[in-house]
């Protein structure tokens, strides 16, 4: 595992082939740091799936309110909601869709940001300056690159359990 310098604002996301290490950026985009961290800890994410992956593109997840659901129901809603806590303001930075980057998911509405959230696959510089970046994967990339694919997938990949490093 990766050298874990700010336990406290870092992800262990557990997927199928192994663990994934996330260095959250408070300094960047607080409110997002913070709700990823909530709702990390409340449990929140574990077990809901990826419910849109785009090879050379990026791996979406986060739907906190239908994304945990089991079989063909989970999959039609996945991808609709959020948690039950107020959208959160757009935080963009300089900061550059880059591989590996962590992206607030959100509606056309640059303020509706909530739990979702994309790892991009790619440089995905038409991002930059339209989604909050507030994260980077600094290990288990390839545990990434290996989630099964699709809008939604047939079987789609999950994040068994994600954590705050601090907490474990």
């Amino acid at each position: 595992m990766a050298d874990i310098k700010d336990p406290e604002n870092t992800i262990i996301m557990t997927l199928k082939g192994g663990d994934v290490v996330i260095e959250l950026m408070p300094d960047v985009a607080p409110a997002h740091t913070a709700r990823m961290k909530e709702l990390a800890r409340a449990g929140a994410y574990d077990n809901v799936c990826f419910h849109r992956v785009i090879d050379g593109f990026m791996a979406q997840t986060g739907d906190v309110a239908n994304g945990n659901m089991e079989g063909d129901f989970n999959i039609g809603r996945a991808g609709t909601g959020g948690s039950d806590m107020p959208d959160l303001p757009a935080e963009f930075s300089k900061i550059p869709h880059a591989r590996g980057s962590l992206g607030a998911a959100r509606s056309q509405n640059p303020n509706s940001a909530n739990s979702q959230f994309f790892i991009n696959f790619s440089d995905n510089d038409f991002l930059n300056g339209q989604y909050t970046v507030y994260g980077q994967v600094i290990s288990g990339m390839e545990h990434i690159d290996a989630i099964t694919r699709g809008e939604p997938p047939i079987n789609p990949d999950r994040m068994i359990s994600v954590k705050v490093a601090a907490d474990v």
